[in-house]
């Protein structure tokens, strides 16, 4: 079974580091960068300066799960179409695709 991990290489602060993660999170990374107009680096070095523990890698997976789930504070840019859908709705609650 091939691993869904993706390992790539990113400049930190003028230095090079491999970060391993799921694709997902990479896109949702990327997403996140391209809604603050910053670069993927400079996301990725705000991420290890605030964190305090753990490696590079669970520390934005971390950050990208905390912007997944407070959607009010990172804008549509982050949530699927079904994901806004959801949000638009009255009750919060997705209607079934027919």
């Amino acid at each position: 079974m091939k691993s869904s991990v993706i390992k790539r290489s990113i400049m930190i602060d003028g230095h090079k580091t491999s970060v391993s993660l799921e694709d997902a999170f990479w896109r949702g990374l990327k997403e996140i960068a391209r809604g603050q107009q910053a670069t993927l680096s400079n996301v990725v070095a705000e991420i290890d300066k605030a964190r305090q523990r753990g490696n590079l890698s669970s520390a934005i997976r971390l950050f990208v799960l905390d912007r997944v789930r407070a959607p009010a504070t990172t804008g549509p840019a982050m949530l699927s179409s079904r994901e806004t859908e959801k949000a638009a709705s009255p009750d919060g609650l997705l209607q079934p695709q027919i």
